[in-house]
């Protein structure tokens, strides 16, 4: 079967394919026509040289179709046949669109920057179990985005120390806390003692506000033990698991997931950065959010993380957007935040989301429960497009803040 019979250039994608978008370099002295063609067949019938086994009625029914190539800009499509998917199984497609293609000599430098799915695979997975509406029902919250905080230092405070942390940024304002992505069950801090604390913490804060409260315990370990855990935060009266997507791996999510155990699901993306340099932080969201994450970390463009404003308009777009049977995904911004930048925040990406502060309220002057109270008036001022400053004449926390911050 001669190579060439991947390019199908020109031909628009049937509607059951799975479509990629690469951006590829090739190596010193191969065209960019003969990498995709190689990329086509490694990754759907073909292999390294001509085989006796592949007859013409099997090419044609499951071989990737090379369509659209770009010569200036090495942008490429190759669109793939659902017979070659396994529905459900989010494994097997990342093992067939991002297996081996980025280890063959004749390409220098791959990038996968968009994957496009019809409606009949995308339904094929649970996907998110409450989704933005359930979301913000769990929180009591409609017209405004969800005041965040990461308990700091990262590591380091006893589960009682973390209880009471949570209990002071609880009560002065803050929506949602969650665990350091680093914080899983530690000597100085077990995970079972915290989750008692912060629970305990958590409702005592809901009776003092009458606001609903949730804090996300990060119960990222291998697959086993991670459904001990999310178990346990379930039984102890917790609502809302933490789960670091890229280092657990998107089958451990689907796995928890498919367990029902009726908690919300915030997805951290910790280490993103060694995935999305070959793999785009969109094309990876869309698998996120077949795996059923509720609420997912996509970049903030004013804090300290990479991420340009377009690309996080992007994600955050298609997560609160509709996508075939499956419930959309709350967006987080999350790094390097503080009062300060929140009016900027909300006006670039909008009130659909959470804004997770971490030494944006810890490091108020005033402590903790300051700085909780200065985010939460910095996110009711973008709220109502009030500026900052204006709003910080008759909120002395917020105005200590920006003074703060801005050193």
């Amino acid at each position: 079967m001669a190579v060439n019979s991947y390019l199908k250039l020109g031909q628009k994608p049937d509607k059951t394919d799975i479509v990629s978008v690469l951006k590829i370099v090739p190596a010193k002295g191969i065209i960019l026509k003969e990498c995709v063609q190689e990329i086509a067949g490694e990754s759907s019938v073909g292999t390294w040289t001509e085989i006796k086994t592949l007859d013409k009625k099997t090419f044609d029914k499951l071989a990737a179709k090379v369509i659209y190539i770009n010569e200036k800009t090495g942008i490429v499509k190759i669109a793939y046949p659902i017979k070659l998917f396994e529905k459900g199984n989010i494994s097997q497609l990342w093992s067939t669109i991002a297996g081996n293609i980025f280890s063959m000599k004749k390409i220098k430098d791959l990038k996968i920057l968009d994957i496009t799915f019809p409606d009949v695979y995308v339904n094929s997975y649970l996907g998110p179990q409450f989704g933005i509406e359930g979301v913000r029902k769990a929180y009591g919250i409609k017209n405004r985005p969800i005041v965040g905080c990461i308990i700091k230092p990262k590591v380091g405070l006893s589960a009682k120390e973390t209880g009471k942390l949570a209990y002071d940024v609880f009560v002065n304002g803050a929506d949602f806390i969650k665990d350091d992505e680093t914080l899983t069950d530690m000597e100085f801090c077990p995970f079972e003692d915290r989750i008692r604390e912060i629970v305990k913490a958590t409702k005592k804060a809901e009776k003092i506000t009458g606001k609903k409260k949730i804090f996300a315990f990060n119960i990222s370990a291998p697959t086993d033990e991670m459904k001990k855990r999310a178990r346990f935060v379930k039984k102890t009266g917790g609502k809302c698991i933490m789960i670091d997507v890229f280092t657990c791996g998107l089958s451990a999510v689907q796995d928890i997931r498919s367990d029902r155990y009726g908690l919300i699901i915030h997805g951290h993306r910790a280490g993103h950065s060694a995935f999305t340099d070959d793999v785009s932080m969109l094309a990876y969201s869309k698998f996120c959010r077949l795996a059923g994450i509720d609420e997912l970390h996509t970049g903030t463009v004013v804090g300290k993380m990479e991420g340009t404003k377009k690309e996080v308009i992007e994600i955050n777009k298609f997560l609160t957007g509709r996508w075939g049977k499956i419930k959309p995904v709350m967006p987080v911004a999350s790094g390097g935040l503080h009062p300060g930048l929140s009016f900027q925040l909300v006006k670039i990406l909008g009130k659909n989301l959470i804004v997770n502060f971490g030494g944006g309220i810890h490091g108020h002057p005033d402590g903790s429960g300051a700085g909780a109270k200065a985010a939460l008036q910095s996110i009711e001022a973008a709220s109502k497009g009030i500026s900052l400053n204006t709003y910080a004449r008759k909120h002395e926390e917020l105005k200590k803040a920006l003074k703060h911050f801005k050193k």
